[in-house]
């Protein structure tokens, strides 16, 4: 609310599992069950999602947390 008066959006990345170095020691098999799209996101989706936030097409978007875990947390 403070920096919206300026233009200045303020919005926040919340990925779940994502395929990377740090997942792969992960059980997947005991994880998957529980992720509704039966996946690991990517790391292109992360940075697609962080594309948009950051253009001219997310103008009007601020004060907002995407939740980008394949609806692990629905």
């Amino acid at each position: 609310m403070e920096v919206g008066k300026r233009d200045v959006r303020v919005n926040a990345l919340a990925p779940g599992f994502i395929e990377t170095g740090m997942t792969a020691s992960l059980p997947k098999e005991a994880l998957l069950p529980h992720i509704p799209l039966r996946r690991f996101g990517l790391a292109e989706e992360v940075a697609a999602a962080a594309s948009f936030l950051c253009s001219a097409r997310a103008s009007y978007i601020t004060g907002q947390v995407l939740a980008m875990n394949g609806g692990l947390f629905m």
